[in-house]
């Protein structure tokens, strides 16, 4: 198979896990043309049915499914190898070891991971709790937080926190600006809190406030995207975490979920020492 590809991604809940699997196999390939579509909560032979025949007649279709339900997804394999479509399912395979591992039936129920259990109200706590204290608003809260995150402007304070708000830790962050004042609280109980900087490298974070300012013109270009002003900022953080032992990470080129994962690390650490 060769030129484009259409890949079909069939789910009986939400499509989440599979999206993500799906975005892990695509990163492994440096040159990988593809369309996508996404079908969600099909859980009928009729659904999958329609999707077939919409999908029969297209050059180079790659389906991979989530579809718990035993006879469904035999179903779907069934009618794709007469159509001659590859199909793949996600988590058939392993379910099956594991309840062999396990010595127990799986319950096969479509959506079970999404369940208003502790863990889910405790993600949504977190999710309030980070958005509220964006951006060094609420400092006064800041024995609240599981993780309190520092670093100059654009070193992904903001996404970091929200992608560890989604893994349930109530996260605060707080800009380091001209005087990099932080609460006194924070200085005077340094040891008590679990306090991460965020740092980069200078070049980089000129390129991307330049991309920032040239869409905020009330930023001041010069102050705000000078690669020497920004070394300086950028010194006079790690100074700073120097001073008080605080862990830093460079984000230069981490993705953020690479640095959320080294914080997680670091947080873990800590609440065990």
């Amino acid at each position: 198979m060769t030129g484009k590809y259409q890949i079909v991604l069939i789910s009986d809940s939400t499509g989440e896990t599979l999206g993500r699997i799906f975005l892990a196999i695509q990163s492994q390939f440096a040159s990988f043309e593809y369309d996508k579509k996404e079908y969600v909560f099909i859980r009928t032979e009729q659904q999958i049915d329609k999707i077939l025949n919409e999908h029969k007649e297209k050059k180079n279709t790659i389906i991979l499914y989530t579809i718990v339900d035993t006879k469904l997804a035999k179903y779907l394999a069934s009618q794709s190898i007469k159509k001659t479509i590859p199909c793949f399912g996600v988590l058939g395979n392993l379910i099956l070891s594991f309840s062999k591992l396990l010595n127990q039936k799986a319950i096969h129920k479509p959506s079970a991971q999404h369940v208003l259990d502790e863990d889910y109200y405790k993600r949504i706590e977190a999710i309030q709790f980070t958005m509220s204290h964006d951006d060094g608003k609420k400092t006064e809260d800041l024995s609240q937080a599981d993780i309190i995150l520092l670093g100059v402007s654009r070193t992904s304070k903001t996404p970091t926190s929200i992608y560890l708000a989604n893994r349930g830790y109530k996260t605060l962050n707080i800009p380091l600006v001209l005087d990099q004042t932080i609460p006194e609280t924070l200085k005077e109980n340094f040891s008590n809190f679990c306090v991460i900087g965020l740092v980069a490298d200078p070049e980089r974070l000129s390129e991307i406030r330049k991309t920032r300012a040239s869409v905020n013109q009330a930023i001041d270009l010069k102050t705000y995207t000078d690669a020497e002003a920004i070394k300086v900022e950028v010194e006079n953080s790690k100074k700073m975490m120097k001073q008080y032992s605080w862990p830093t990470i460079d984000v230069t080129r981490r993705s953020v979920e690479e640095t959320a994962a080294s914080i997680i690390k670091i947080f873990e650490i800590k609440k065990n020492k």
